[in-house]
């Protein structure tokens, strides 16, 4: 292993959102020149025969209600119902461009939302809400989305509601699809995928990078090949973990199929498999999120309208009666869901960004 450390600086909000500079942190890079990935001898194909297919849309959807309370519910297979909790800011802090978030993550009681500009090529920042504050601050969904406006900023409880959000630091985040919470170790990771264009990776190489919960920008990288043979991938694009703290991301190499990979991150050294089994019908055409369920044990793999879950303890022996499919006709983009630690669902939706939160444990 090779070790380098490079240094950046850390801006952190504080309290009514005013920024400071606060002393140059160091985040550690390791190299890792042994492959990280190991592919099954004999695959398999799963006919998971309930899961349909649904094509992105020729164009989104915008908010039915962009300043009120929006439902999304599914029209065919497990029934779930997701209503609006939180209308996400727009502006952002100091007038930042906060209208593309990428991926999110509900820990304890906060929720993390990764935002990337399309404009800043492959960086972007992590933005925590503490939901505690705005629960007790009775925050309406339309406050919170304006908290950042001129207008806000003459009123008093606005000015407590920017007291709950917590800017962090520009970094190079990648496309920033994957902020993961290992249920395990209690880390946070998320892939540094660069991209020279949607869904097209600019390197061979994995990035997985830690995440401090505090400062929230990376504290730890890991250099890696995902590659066996003549077989490689450039790394995951989405990211997810089970309580026993194995990692997972899945991938759709062609047509409908579904690939996922199981794995093992180490502070030093990762290691990835390719599951033996590939599910013949894949969600949906954009790979957008994974999310693991503590309360039923469940990876979820989400595109556009279309969610699959399948219990992880299962990973190698899936039967067709173990893949669950969830589909909806909202024509929203769906950029990111997570579980809280009670299996409350949350989904993050583009074109307004906003949190809505599930109406069933068990889906």
């Amino acid at each position: 292993m090779r070790t380098i450390h490079l240094a950046e600086a850390l801006i952190l909000s504080l309290g009514l959102g005013l920024a400071a500079t606060v002393p140059v942190h160091a985040a550690t890079t390791v190299k890792q020149t042994s492959a990280a990935l190991v592919t099954s001898k004999r695959m398999t194909t799963l006919n998971d025969r309930q899961v349909h297919y649904v094509p992105v849309p020729n164009s989104y959807a915008d908010a039915a209600h962009p300043q009120g309370v929006n439902t999304i519910a599914s029209d065919r297979g497990s029934a779930v119902t997701f209503k609006t909790k939180y209308l996400l800011p727009i502006p952002g802090y100091q007038h930042q461009a906060w209208g593309d978030p990428q991926s999110s993550a509900v820990v304890g009681h906060y929720l993390y939302v990764v935002y990337c500009p399309t404009a800043w090529h492959n960086r972007g920042r992590i933005v925590r809400f503490n939901l505690q504050t705005l629960a007790d601050l009775k925050v309406t969904p339309r406050q919170l989305q304006m908290v950042y406006t001129n207008a806000a900023a003459q009123s008093a409880q606005e000015m407590m509601i920017r007291s709950a959000i917590k800017v962090g630091p520009a970094f190079t985040t990648g496309h920033g699809q994957s902020l993961a919470y290992d249920w395990h170790n209690h880390q946070f990771y998320m892939w540094c995928d660069r991209e020279s264009a949607p869904r097209i990776n600019m390197s061979q190489y994995g990035v997985l990078q830690q995440i401090s919960a505090t400062s929230l920008q990376p504290v730890h990288r890991i250099q890696f090949r995902l590659k066996a043979k003549h077989f490689a991938v450039p790394g995951g694009h989405v990211l997810a973990f089970d309580k026993a703290g194995y990692a997972y991301f899945w991938t759709r190499p062609r047509a409908n199929e579904v690939y996922i990979y199981q794995g093992n991150i180490h502070r030093d050294h990762v290691s990835f498999r390719l599951t033996k089994q590939i599910l013949a019908h894949g969600p949906g055409t954009c790979v957008q999120s994974m999310a693991y369920n503590p309360n039923n044990g469940r990876l979820y793999l989400v595109a556009d309208d279309s969610i699959a879950s399948l219990p992880a303890k299962k990973i190698e022996h899936l039967s067709s009666g173990d893949v669950k499919w969830t589909g909806f006709a909202s024509r929203r983009e769906f950029e990111g869901l997570t579980f809280g630690n009670d299996g409350q669902a949350y989904l993050m939706s583009n074109h307004q960004p906003e949190i809505l939160v599930g109406n069933s444990l068990n889906w």
